[in-house]
């Protein structure tokens, strides 16, 4: 018999990952088995695997694995998740904590319910500011490219990871599963990224569906809602002080200081199941 990993399967607005605890441990070849458990018909099925580990700056790291192997920077939902996670299993007694991701240290706060388990989150998201892409201004705001239906204005936003947000019509016609992967390599990003259909519905409430690098199409992204609604904000679209992004998963608030432009995101972190698998 090989050596049984413990893991927790959670997801943010059904954005789901499995998570282990590695604060005492080393998990071998996260990139390959990220890919064999995200597997929804031979392994546990995911968007990919979180690992927990300690940090020597914050209170936690978390280190994030795509369902096709890729390292990931960031992930909202994930951030969210990783939460509930110390705090219900009793690593932390704090509702106030830091996590070291590969994009910053970020801020959670923790929002317990009746039960005294955590039922939402907020993460301090860092700064939302626009990309810079391989593109005649080195930005891309507000720009109308030919993309998907015709002609679409565009916004790209760095959110520790990169996005691109297209404004449609109707954001649940929108062509996610063509489009999407076509502009995650668009040559503009050297590095993939992430793509954001969205559709505002006023100046509250924003439609968005996404194309996630390296896990495609996804019921909830975090980083992407977040991106989603600074892209809004700059363009005028919606109000910057609170913004509800509704995703297929459902909805995370968003709020962006346009001076300081730090971002705060609200929402849920649920346990779906815990178990063990070998490797």
């Amino acid at each position: 018999m090989g050596r049984v990993v413990e893991f927790s399967k959670m997801h943010g607005l059904g954005n789901d990952y499995i998570y282990v605890n590695v604060m005492d441990t080393v998990l071998p070849n996260p990139d390959k088995l990220s890919i064999l458990w995200s597997d929804r018909h031979k392994g546990i099925g995911s968007d990919g695997i979180i690992l927990i580990g300690r940090s020597q700056k914050a209170d936690f790291s978390m280190r994030i694995f795509n369902a096709d192997g890729s390292e990931a920077m960031m992930c909202g939902n994930g951030s969210r998740c990783v939460g509930k996670y110390v705090y219900d299993k009793g690593l932390t007694t704090k509702t106030e904590i830091t996590l070291e991701t590969l994009s910053g240290i970020k801020k959670l706060s923790l929002h317990p319910g009746a039960d005294g388990r955590i039922e939402s989150v907020t993460v301090g998201m860092g700064a939302g500011v626009p990309l810079n892409v391989k593109h005649g201004a080195g930005t891309l705001v507000g720009e109308t490219l030919n993309v998907g239906e015709g002609p679409t204005v565009c916004t790209a936003i760095n959110m520790g990871n990169p996005h691109l947000v297209m404004f449609v019509k109707n954001a649940e016609k929108a062509p996610v599963a063509s489009v999407g992967p076509l502009m995650e390599r668009n040559p503009m990003f050297p590095n993939r990224a992430n793509i954001e259909f969205a559709q505002v519905l006023d100046r509250n409430h924003i439609r968005m569906r996404v194309w996630e690098r390296g896990s495609g199409i996804t019921c909830a992204c975090g980083t992407g809602a977040c991106a989603t609604a600074v892209a809004s904000a700059m363009q005028g679209y919606t109000d910057p002080t609170g913004c509800e992004v509704i995703m297929d998963g459902g909805a995370l608030t968003v709020s962006w200081d346009p001076d300081t432009k730090e971002v705060l995101m609200t929402g849920d972190a649920n346990l779906v199941y815990e178990g063990k698998i070998e490797i």
